[in-house]
């Protein structure tokens, strides 16, 4: 799940309200997530300081790339990475048990096609991913700031559209779910008028749940108290 919080001003500069991917959480770290640092971050950790990367170098190999926007615990990523070994996937994720518990995990079911950011997720696909070379972008269960007055603080919004659009290859798909049918609303609202995308819903609204999203715990829990999901895919066309 991913949050968002606004960033402050630069010493100097005339103050602008930027929409971030998370809000910073502290958590306790279990002896497994603390190894997965320890041990996985060297392996597969990346740095937003670094800057553009050459994913193909990195992974040794050309292959579909899917970029996950907030990645909570990682459960759906390790099972999604696990079940499409010919792809591969990058990760973005700050709460620190979250990186630990996903790097564990590769880890421990030797998965190599997973790399990981801990930092904003917007600044790594403005700085780090090229134009044009992803596959899929992902944003499951974001953060819905229900309340109308932080309705701003949503990362969907025009200009995030726009971004990643710039990193998506023609063809390339926008995959959104959420269990907040106003933010779900919200989010339509906002790629419908998007430049340079189709929606793949073939009512024009949601797509039934695709079936490489794994169901997480979270959703199981959700549907058992009758709350509904909602996914979104929107094709880069232009």
């Amino acid at each position: 799940m991913t949050e968002q919080q606004d960033s402050p001003a630069e010493a100097g500069e005339v103050r602008h309200r930027t929409i971030k991917s998370f809000v910073m959480r502290a958590g306790r770290m279990t002896e497994g997530q603390q190894r997965g640092l320890d041990q996985g971050w060297p392996k597969f950790g990346l740095e937003l300081a670094d800057g553009l990367r050459d994913f193909d170098a990195l992974f040794g190999r050309t292959a579909p790339r899917t970029f996950e926007i907030g990645f909570g615990m990682g459960h759906a990523t390790l099972e999604m990475a696990a079940a499409a070994p010919e792809q591969d996937f990058i990760g973005v994720e700050v709460h620190r048990p979250g990186v630990g518990a996903l790097l564990n995990g590769a880890m421990t079911q030797n998965l190599s096609n997973i790399r990981v950011y801990s930092c904003d997720a917007l600044e790594v696909l403005r700085d780090c991913v090229a134009d044009a070379s992803l596959e899929r972008v992902l944003l499951f269960f974001p953060d819905p700031w229900h309340k109308s007055r932080h309705h701003k603080r949503r990362i969907v919004q025009p200009a995030f559209a726009e971004l990643v659009r710039s990193k998506l290859r023609i063809g390339g798909v926008l995959h959104m779910a959420t269990d907040w049918e106003h933010y779900a609303e919200h989010m339509l609202e906002v790629m419908n008028v998007a430049p340079g995308y189709r929606n793949l819903a073939e009512d024009g609204r949601y797509v039934p749940r695709p079936e490489e999203r794994p169901i997480t715990k979270f959703e199981r829990r959700g549907e058992r108290l009758g709350h509904g999901v909602w996914d979104l895919k929107f094709q880069r066309v232009d």
